[in-house]
């Protein structure tokens, strides 16, 4: 085991002082962050007007620490990013030293590239409105495109939940399991996910029309057939994709079909949904902290907060962030609690 992966608020006092801030769209997760490394969140207040204007002011002396501020752009996205923008020029007015955004779902990353006429690259605008705020650097998970690392001209650390998952359906120890993805450009992050879990990998092959947030798979590759499939994606916002892929799989003959994505958005009605699908477990991360209504009995939330705590003193430190996930979890040493 790497002990330089212990984590200890000590043995972080010889980079300065380390600061985490969580806005209010990731304050539980942010405070799960602190708890791994053994500090507190440190103190800061949001006030929203009754026009709608976001007031944020910091509540400790954050001159010349490292910053770290944890917010998430679920629902309302727009208000969060923009609160999240307010927050980095507040830091970088208050002179802090260097100010990392965590971003743990970065919800404009679906507006990747322009595939229709006259229409913004959605991601790019919101990663320049980031830098120009001041920010200094970049932690965020599972992003929808890798290639929006690029979209920044500052350090981009990119993480993946795939270790964490991976790990908890291995405890499952589920028979004749075969990984399936629903869509072909999930398909290398599926293959990698296959091979941690020693199993054979199947391909659905979704179009989606119009705007409607309603996909149909229409082709399908691979041998699912008295076999329990595992569905994995970066994310979900109605459980359409998941759903349909599910209905596919059981057309073909599959036994109990789970799934796992890093991101739950859910939306209304999808909670209803996902409880009268075939989906005997959907699993998820608690990268979003907004629900629109409770999650259903087959959905399980397990936490990143050790993965993050652990980037963010590696980052801290100036260490290596990739080692993080030199063979999933078995060479780092790394523990997820579920």
């Amino acid at each position: 085991m790497d002990n330089s992966l212990v984590l200890s608020a000590k043995q972080s006092d010889p980079f300065g002082e380390l600061k985490i801030f969580a806005g209010r769209a990731s304050r539980t997760l942010g405070k799960s962050i602190c708890e791994h490394i053994g500090t507190s969140l440190a103190k800061s207040e949001t006030h929203i007007f009754s026009e709608g204007n976001i007031f944020v002011r910091i509540l400790e002396n954050v001159r010349g620490r490292d910053v770290y501020i944890v917010q998430g752009t679920e629902f309302p996205v727009n208000d969060n990013l923009v609160e999240l923008l307010f927050w980095i020029d507040a830091f970088k007015r208050a002179s802090a030293t260097q100010v990392t955004a965590v971003i743990p779902f970065f919800s404009y990353a679906k507006g990747d590239k322009k595939d229709e006429p006259r229409v913004s690259i959605r991601a790019r605008v919101v990663a320049d409105a980031i830098e120009a705020a001041g920010v200094d650097r970049v932690l965020t998970m599972d992003l929808h495109a890798p290639q929006i690392q690029g979209f920044f001209k500052v350090p981009v650390d990119h993480l993946y939940a795939m270790p964490i998952l991976a790990e908890y359906f291995k405890r499952k120890d589920i028979p004749d399991l075969v990984v399936a993805s629903p869509d072909v450009g999930f398909g290398k992050q599926a293959y990698r996910f296959a091979e941690l879990m020693n199993s054979p990998l199947a391909i659905g092959n979704k179009m989606r029309t119009d705007h409607s947030e309603k996909a149909e798979i229409y082709s399908f590759l691979g041998d699912v057939a008295g076999k329990n499939v595992l569905i994995v994606d970066d994310f979900t916002i109605s459980g359409g994709t998941l759903i349909e892929m599910a209905n596919a799989c059981k057309a073909r003959g599959a036994k109990d079909i789970y799934a796992c994505v890093s991101h739950g958005v859910f939306s209304k009605g999808s909670a209803e949904k996902i409880a009268r699908s075939p989906l005997k477990e959907l699993v998820l991360t608690d990268t979003i902290g907004y629900r629109s209504e409770p999650l259903p009995d087959n959905c399980k939330v397990v936490t990143v907060a050790p993965l993050f705590a652990r980037a963010i003193l590696s980052i801290h430190r100036r260490e290596s962030v990739s080692r993080l996930f030199d063979d999933a979890t078995k060479e780092t040493g790394l523990s997820f609690p579920f």
